[in-house]
């Protein structure tokens, strides 16, 4: 993945056109009156709010923070709507959520475990008998899954994750055809051997859902997950469905052309279980809040999935899920990001719900190797009080 490019052409590609066939986006000019940030009292309010301070930018159009926890709560949104009109960002506005999709997945493997429908501990051939072939000599456990130790590697994409597939977001690549492709290369190395995360252990997950209860992926994500945790404004995209129906802000996203596109409509069937989540700060926000305080997976296992850093040759940095540990001011918070061209999202909470942290940013590199600015700001505002 190339490094992101923080040049004069950044800058000058928010006067270019969009994409052929589409409408040129204006100038991200001086932030308008309507893009300046909405604060609210609570933890860290100064410093969150100069964080937030003038977007749009060449960074990032828009911004929406929520931090919650024992010492009060906090919620900002800056920036725009879209950059058409100008219109303020909506503070509920509804977002792709990347890879923050990977903790909803492994919320619903693990309540498979607990009501003894699944082993954590077999070997996944014995719900999926035809999913690998006899390269795979180690077996396969469902707890390598979870943890991004089983293996496999990357099946087949429509582009590069950093918004290079823009030009293939219509087109469809199945969770099965990903997979296919994933098996057919055999083991990167022995399950177990070694961390490597990924989104194909989460998409086999989803298929393995989906064996082991008869239903769809999408439907227990909804009864077991979403409906608990009182998530009213979260979903999946009906099959290759590319819109972000309801509310929401706009995304864009920086090509290597310079070209600055509205990434918004894209079809991301392809990453499913593993990223295919469409929701909300405040959705989030409760999905931290359910999951870590045990409402949707029982304490115990909890406390050896998620908040447990597999033993793994080389050690390992996230847990199931993909939580990783992010040691700040004397506390440990667990954190999940997750992006998709246009928007970056990450949530986080200490194990015992003193401080919730979640935004979403409306990022013009939402994919690139580097922490965007202006999420780079919003954490350490966050983590300041």
């Amino acid at each position: 993945m190339r490094a992101r490019r923080r040049t004069t052409l950044l800058a000058a590609s928010l006067t270019l056109a969009l994409a052929t066939g589409a409408t040129a986006a204006p100038a991200v000019a001086s932030p308008a009156p309507p893009g300046a940030a909405r604060c609210t009292d609570g933890p860290s309010r100064t410093a969150l709010c100069e964080a937030l301070a003038g977007l749009p930018d060449a960074d990032a159009t828009a911004a929406l923070v929520r931090v919650g926890g024992t010492d009060g709560s906090w919620r900002g949104t800056a920036g725009v709507r879209d950059l058409r009109t100008h219109r303020p960002a909506l503070e509920n506005g509804r977002f792709r959520a990347g890879s923050t999709t990977k903790l909803v997945t492994a919320a619903l493997v693990l309540q498979l475990a607990a009501e003894g429908r699944l082993d954590l501990d077999a070997d996944v051939r014995r719900y999926l008998p035809r999913l690998l072939p006899d390269t795979f000599r180690t077996p396969v456990t469902v707890r390598h899954l979870l943890t991004f130790t089983s293996g496999l590697q990357p099946g087949a994409s429509l582009g590069d994750v950093d918004g290079e597939g823009y030009d293939r977001r219509y087109e469809t690549l199945t969770p099965r055809q990903v997979v296919a492709t994933s098996v057919a290369k055999g083991p990167a190395h022995p399950a177990g051997d070694r961390q490597t995360y990924g989104n194909i252990d989460y998409t086999v997950l989803g298929l393995l859902v989906e064996k082991v209860t008869g239903d769809s992926y999408a439907h227990q994500a909804h009864v077991r997950v979403f409906e608990p945790a009182g998530m009213r404004h979260t979903s999946f995209p009906v099959g290759p469905d590319p819109r972000v129906h309801g509310p929401h802000n706009r995304g864009y996203q920086l090509l290597a052309d310079g070209r600055l596109v509205d990434a918004t409509e894209w079809n991301v069937s392809d990453r499913w279980a593993a990223g295919d989540m469409i929701s909300t700060t405040a959705d989030l926000e409760r999905l931290v809040v359910a999951l870590f305080g045990g409402e949707v997976v029982p304490r115990p296992l909890l406390e050896e999935t998620m908040f447990t850093l597999p033993d793994v040759p080389g050690g390992a940095t996230v847990s199931a899920g993909g939580l990783k540990p992010f040691p700040a001011g004397g506390q440990v918070l667990w954190v999940k990001s997750g992006a998709r061209p246009g928007y970056a999202t990450a949530v986080a909470a200490t194990e015992n719900l003193s401080r919730t942290f979640v935004y979403s940013v409306n990022a013009t590199d939402a994919k690139g190797t580097d922490t965007n600015p202006v999420a780079e700001r919003i954490v350490r505002a966050a983590l300041s009080g």
